[in-house]
């Protein structure tokens, strides 16, 4: 985690795991806040698996986005595709509690996206650094040696 980029996608898959925290919370306590799990059981395996990417993602660990990626993809995308054809599809008028499932599972596939391009960018910095010292003088060729015909013929000896 070296740029700015990096810590606030950390800090919103926190602020995204709290939420889905706070909604399993409130659904087990029969408590409604407009939110609800679509499975209680893989909504809480889902927690814990989420909370040990974001500590892969946070040391900058690719396992962990690809993990990450994986488990929204396979838990959100369902409920995305299944609530998204319906609306696609004219079939149902869809009511606010439609709209936002489909609003929240949107941001639960983005996000992972999002956190995995964020690694392969900073990968291939740390692999490919630039210094803009050196490079204006090294990377250009118009400041490189040419050398004439004498320079092979030259035999200097020291004794």
């Amino acid at each position: 985690m070296k740029s700015l980029m990096s810590y606030l996608l950390v800090m919103l898959m926190g602020v995204f795991w709290l939420f889905r925290l706070v909604v399993a919370f409130t659904a087990s306590l029969a408590i409604d806040i407009g939110f609800q799990p679509m499975n209680m059981v893989t909504e809480i395996v889902l927690l814990f698996v989420v909370f040990a990417c974001i500590l892969l993602v946070a040391k900058d660990k690719i396992i962990g986005g690809i993990i990450y990626l994986v488990a929204h993809a396979m838990y959100f995308g369902v409920d995305l595709y299944y609530s998204l054809m319906p609306m696609i599809t004219n079939q149902g008028a869809g009511t606010l509690n439609d709209y936002t499932r489909v609003g929240i599972s949107f941001i639960a596939i983005v996000l992972p996206i999002a956190v995995l391009f964020m690694m392969l960018i900073e990968r291939n910095r740390t692999a490919h650094p630039v210094d803009k010292k050196t490079d204006w003088f090294y990377k250009n060729d118009e400041f490189d040696r040419k050398l004439d015909e004498r320079a092979d013929q030259n035999e200097y000896r020291n004794y």
